[in-house]
């Protein structure tokens, strides 16, 4: 399958943010720009080429022809792991987004470690950054990419979509203080001068990039976003599902597997789709995003190892705050938008360790059980106020949510991380109905399982390999 190129999709939204890779490109020879003008200009430039070039007949995993980095995405590059643009000196943007993880955390933790001496927790689960590459811009009412849902929010980076673009998205961590920490974008130039970056950084930009500070600090994020848009590892496209789509024999769904798909898009069982849509996208020609952009309140529990959260007043809610501030509930119009998080992709899933905007929930079986039970067993996910619990729960209790305690009498917090005003925002689609409790859940146990066996067909660096007689996926 031919892919667009990359390049003309980020024109057509604005310019995005870099990240991490281990990959390198090569530089290209061209001279580097005399003048900041004509380095932008260069950049540009770079960025109008073609990206890829796929033989739409090749092989499994075909043959990709990876352009040579523009010197603006080598500068990226170097600026991506260079710890020290942080005020700690050991942190980069390849600490959270690691490049053998997915772009995602390489640990179990719900948020981050960083600041100015690498101990100020984050807010939020670090997010992937793989496959940006047609993320549009946010918009309160945004086409969805299904072609008949209504609009509604979407679009934007970050959980609560408060970057337009990734060129501004790469921005909050470079001056979060709870991350790379510095004061401002002067404090980046001034770090980046005399830094492992700064001779690739005027080759791209030309000798007098520092002249003008302001400029500068956008440049800097102009290279992150050229590395993110032109090395390939950022969307490879190399799962085992990619092969399937492409028809290869390589590609071919186990029994497992093929169960799993059909529970995923079945409206009455995982109607995962929904949201997570796999079909081609019918506004920017994508397929296989497994996201549509939109924002949903699911009702995550209350993740108590965040710091923040352990304050009783502090209520993370999306689009309308506190981190994001130009939707604040203090409009009442912007009532509705309380509660609503960014649809990640589902592509690696299975790689994380993390899940949801708050990182509650810590694996991907995990987080589909929570989905299937969050209404019919809410007293494992929640918790139980008043009720007297069992010294031991009885034989049939499930062990696999966030509450393993079974108690008698009492009353569960459902929806215990969202003010009870917004609570009407809460998502009310299959699997997340609203039936009654301790009714039956809209999975089975074996459709649970094979569902995360279909899942982690969405993971890259797929290699092929004789099929096995036996395992939990097979059969």
């Amino acid at each position: 399958m031919i892919r667009p190129s990359l390049l003309a999709l980020s024109l057509a939204h604005a310019l995005v943010l870099g990240a991490c890779t281990g990959e390198s490109g090569i530089v290209s020879d061209a001279s580097p720009p005399t003048a900041h003008a004509s380095a932008s200009a260069a950049v540009l430039a770079n960025l109008a080429a073609p990206l890829l070039s796929v033989d739409a007949q090749a092989p499994a995993h075909p043959p990709v022809r990876v352009v040579p980095l523009s010197l603006a995405a080598r500068a990226g590059q170097q600026i991506f792991f260079d710890k020290s643009l942080s005020a700690s000196k050991a942190m980069s943007c390849a600490t959270c987004h690691d490049p053998e993880y997915a772009y995602g955390p390489p640990n179990d933790l719900a948020v981050q470690l960083g600041g100015p001496k690498g101990t100020s927790p984050g807010l939020r689960a670090v997010p992937s950054i793989r496959y940006k590459e047609y993320t549009p811009g946010y918009a309160d009412l945004l086409d969805n990419p299904d072609g008949f849902s209504r609009p509604g929010p979407g679009g934007g980076y970050a959980w609560d979509g408060r970057a337009d673009s990734l060129h501004d998205q790469a921005k909050a961590p470079l001056l979060s203080p709870f991350e790379m920490a510095n004061a401002n974008g002067a404090d980046v130039v001034a770090k980046l001068r005399t830094s492992p970056s700064a001779a690739s950084f005027l080759q791209a930009f030309g000798d007098h990039v520092f002249d003008d500070t302001q400029t500068a600090f956008e440049d800097v994020t102009m290279a992150l976003q050229a590395f993110q848009l032109e090395d390939s590892s950022f969307h490879p496209y190399s799962s085992k599902y990619d092969l399937h789509l492409r028809e290869k024999p390589e590609g071919a769904f186990t029994p497992a597997e093929e169960r799993g798909f059909e529970v995923f898009v079945d409206p009455k069982k995982g109607n995962c789709t929904g949201c997570h849509l796999h079909a081609a996208g019918t506004l920017d020609g994508s397929d296989g995003m497994f996201t549509d952009y939109s924002y949903e309140a699911i009702g995550a529990p209350r993740n108590t190892e965040i710091p923040a959260n352990r304050a009783g007043r502090h209520f993370d809610m999306g689009i309308c705050g506190p981190v994001r501030s130009d939707h604040l509930p203090k409009d009442a119009s912007f009532g509705a938008f309380c509660g609503l998080f960014k649809t990640p992709t589902l592509r690696n899933a299975a790689t994380r360790h993390v899940f949801f905007h708050n990182g509650v929930v810590h694996s991907l079986e995990q987080a589909v059980r929570f989905y299937n039970t969050r209404d019919t067993m809410p007293e494992l996910w929640y918790p139980t106020v008043g009720g007297r619990p069992k010294a031991a729960p009885d034989p049939g209790f499930p062990r696999y949510g966030l509450v393993t305690t079974q108690y008698v009498g009492g009353v569960v917090q459902k929806f215990d991380d969202l003010p009870a005003a917004y609570r009407a925002n809460i998502d009310h689609q299959i699997p997340l109905d609203g039936r009654a409790a301790q009714s039956q859940p809209p999975m089975t146990e074996q459709e649970i399982l094979d569902l995360v066996c279909f899942l982690e067909t969405l993971t890259d660096d797929y290699k092929p390999a004789p099929p096995p007689a036996s395992g939990r996926c097979v059969r």
